[in-house]
């Protein structure tokens, strides 16, 4: 059997913003007019995050993409180029480091709601195949 993470629902204060963000530092498509009352980020051909617009209080979540070296790098440039503080660990304070882990880099930053993104390079969930 084969599954797939189609989509994830991201409670915000603000969708558009929010989805902007997300999609100007990743790089990807994103929709001001998606399904229903969600602003979709196209991550994949495989994943879409909906953020939803909700009222207080916002749940914290965390959410991490593995990316290979040069998106990092690509990422980690618009993050700096957006002035968003960033960390080199999950628990630290805003560094604005990047870490490293299993030989590969990391780094954590918050989005305004507070929800915490994370990228990296080696999964550390899981082991390589």
């Amino acid at each position: 059997m084969t599954i797939h993470l189609d989509h994830l629902l991201i409670p915000v204060r603000d969708k558009i913003a929010a989805a902007k963000q997300l999609a100007e530092l990743l790089g990807v498509p994103w929709s001001a007019t998606g399904v229903g009352p969600f602003a979709p980020v196209f991550v994949s051909d495989s994943l879409t995050i909906d953020f939803d617009q909700w009222p207080e209080p916002i749940p914290l979540q965390h959410y991490c993409f593995r990316v290979e070296q040069a998106d990092f790098d690509a990422i980690l440039g618009r993050i700096k180029a957006a002035g968003i503080p960033y960390r080199s660990s999950v628990f630290a304070d805003n560094d604005n480091q990047v870490g490293s882990y299993n030989g590969g880099s990391i780094v954590y930053w918050n989005q305004p709601d507070g929800h915490q993104w994370e990228i990296l390079t080696v999964s550390y969930a899981r082991p390589e195949a």
